[in-house]
């Protein structure tokens, strides 16, 4: 179930079209009064909104100014993202040249410019399947940033090990990306983080600890979370508790989750609860109440493209309907 909670920021999918010449000139001509640190983070948040060549071309500008103003740690940055902006819309060996030139300068005596730089170099190797390289730089990248009391870039390498390695070593990962956020008092992350680590749990089949990390999540999804993040976060409580065993529990969360999928459409979240209750029905050997259930959860997960990004899983769900299908008298 991890499709619902990976960080974005890991590898978007959104390509931003090419900006007109006059778009171009005027965001320079405002850059030109930002200092290089202000261009950096303009930058990352356009990055982060998954604006990807909008991003790159603002890392450009603070890479120049960069080079006026001799800073390397910021030029090492600017360079790395740069990489990374190529890396992300599938444009590799464009990157590794700009990834190239950021190892060409990065120190470890600059603490910014080389926590950034290992985060790009790990993700590069990571893309090239060179899972052993990239576990030993996020490793070197999480050990440095914690010294270094960098916590959102800890977190951001625990996040990339989380993914990398195999799901028994997922665990400490994630548990060390939490302390990482408690530690640096980032408490936004919390929510993301245990659900993580509640994804982990349910890969691991060892569901009892994914109801109580789910539970974490959700106190810091209700906390800090926008409508989405609340809902999902009781509907991951609910489908964990179902898949305990726990039917009756599980029926608590997911039918008010519903009701409230309902109220706002959001549509893939409907099918999803309506996928949990006609489980809660096979249970109790209702299958014309499954059925129900599965049929509307067919039809609105078909409506969010679930055959195309999950076709295993939604043949699987036809097969269902039809089995269920057969046993209703």
């Amino acid at each position: 179930m991890k499709i619902f909670f990976t960080a974005i920021y890991i590898l978007g999918a959104l390509i931003t079209m090419p900006f007109s010449n006059s778009t171009v000139r005027a965001a320079e001509k405002e850059g030109e009064n930002m200092t290089v640190k202000e261009l950096l983070e303009k930058a990352d948040n356009t990055f982060h909104s998954r604006k990807y060549v909008e991003s790159r071309d603002i890392y450009l500008q603070s890479s120049k100014k960069a080079e006026i103003e001799k800073d390397n740690e910021s030029l090492t940055e600017a360079y790395s993202q740069i990489a990374r902006s190529y890396l992300i819309v599938e444009e590799k060996e464009e990157g590794r040249r700009w990834l190239n030139k950021a190892a060409a300068i990065a120190s470890e005596n600059e603490s910014l410019g080389w926590s950034r730089f290992l985060g790009i170099r790990g993700r590069f190797e990571w893309k090239d399947d060179d899972l052993e390289k990239a576990v030993n730089t996020f490793k070197e990248m999480y050990e440095y940033c914690s010294k270094n009391k960098l916590h959102d870039r800890a977190i951001d390498a625990t996040h990339m090990m989380a993914i990398i390695v195999p799901a028994e070593e997922q665990v400490e990962w994630a548990e060390k990306g939490i302390a990482e956020a408690e530690a640096g008092n980032v408490s936004g992350w919390l929510g993301p983080l245990w659900n993580n680590l509640g994804a982990t749990y349910e890969d691991l089949k060892r569901y009892d600890k994914a109801v109580e990390a789910y539970l974490k999540a959700r106190e810091y999804h209700w906390l800090y979370g926008d409508e989405m993040n609340k809902l999902i976060a009781d509907w991951a409580v609910g489908h964990a508790y179902r898949l305990t065993g726990d039917f009756e529990t599980a029926a608590k969360w997911i039918r008010p989750v519903l009701a409230w999928c309902e109220r706002i459409e959001a549509t893939e979240f409907i099918g999803w609860s309506c996928k949990e209750l006609a489980e809660v029905e096979l249970s109790n050997g209702n299958f014309k109440e499954a059925c129900d259930y599965l049929i509307r959860a067919e039809k609105y997960l078909k409506a969010e493209k679930m055959p195309e990004w999950d076709p295993d899983g939604y043949k699987k769900l036809t097969k269902q309907i039809e089995d269920t299908k057969a046993k209703i008298k």
